[in-house]
């Protein structure tokens, strides 16, 4: 039977009764909770919840009501979000290399399974390349990085976006961002995570001698590098390879990663428990 899906993210200050009173809400409004995530840092509450409702119980805008008044009674954010009917709706985060943005938009929408609808980035560098493609592009300086994470918000809340790339967009995003888009974040990093995290991968691993080194597309987290893995690329280094070769190879192996782990996310659920992503 059909079905119509929602995620529901809630975040504010800790306080008793939170959880009974969403999940009663949700049992009142006709639905069936299928997955629910919740976590207290630094008296900082967050939950994610997936929720589903069958044809017949579904009212979009008495459910958008209703949690929205939950949420105002207990002093909290919220955002919930509708699974599209058609193709999702992809942004993408860059910085100022092209390569992996250049190749999600050399993808036909059928083909990548996604729509690219907006393009945001903390420099003004790739600009023409997304008007090229007669994408929306929006240059948000991250001087002051809760100012800019706000208006990212507001930009993926106009675009009515559905996920986020991080096509080598090169800032660190606060847990108040990642919160607000739990497991829809796809990040690629130049390493065979969980080895050589955070800057300069390539040459950590030039600089240690590795035989073999990889790309890992994964879902954002708060912690740094470390969010569950959705697909993984590997490469063999070549005798007395110098560090820009090897830098000019893994390019167009985290294009391909960030390409296949884009697909994986557009054409199968896939859950996340303890870490680890299962399809």
């Amino acid at each position: 039977m059909p079905r119509h899906l929602a995620t529901i993210t809630l975040i504010g200050q800790d306080k008793a009764g939170v959880i009974a009173r969403i999940t009663q809400l949700l049992f009142q409004l006709g639905a069936n909770i299928e997955a629910m995530e919740e976590q207290v840092t630094r008296r900082q509450f967050s939950m994610t919840l997936q929720a589903s409702w069958t044809h017949g119980h579904f009212d979009c805008a008495t459910i958008i009501r209703g949690v929205n008044a939950a949420a105002r009674d207990l002093a909290m954010d919220v955002k919930i979000h509708f699974a599209p009917v058609g193709p999702q709706r992809l942004a993408i985060l860059v910085t100022k290399e092209p390569h992996v943005l250049e190749g999600l938009l050399a993808k036909s929408p059928a083909s990548l399974g996604t729509r690219p609808v907006v393009v945001i980035s903390n420099r003004p560098t790739l600009g023409p390349l997304a008007r090229q493609k007669k994408l929306p592009f929006h240059y948000v300086p991250f001087n002051d990085r809760a100012q800019a994470e706000q208006q990212v918000l507001q930009l993926l809340d106009k675009y009515e976006a559905d996920f986020i790339v991080l096509a080598r967009f090169m800032k660190i995003l606060s847990p108040n961002f990642v919160w607000r888009w739990k497991n829809k974040i796809i990040n690629i990093h130049p390493s065979l995570l969980p080895a050589f995290p955070g800057a300069n991968a390539y040459r950590q691993a030039y600089e240690r001698g590795v035989k073999v080194v990889g790309v890992t597309a994964h879902f954002v987290t708060p912690n740094l590098d470390e969010g569950p893995i959705i697909t993984q690329e590997v490469l063999k280094l070549r005798s007395n390879e110098t560090l820009a070769s090897i830098v000019k190879r893994g390019q167009t192996l985290e294009t391909r990663c960030v390409l296949r782990a884009v697909r994986a996310y557009v054409t199968k659920r896939l859950d996340v428990h303890w870490g680890r992503v299962y399809s």
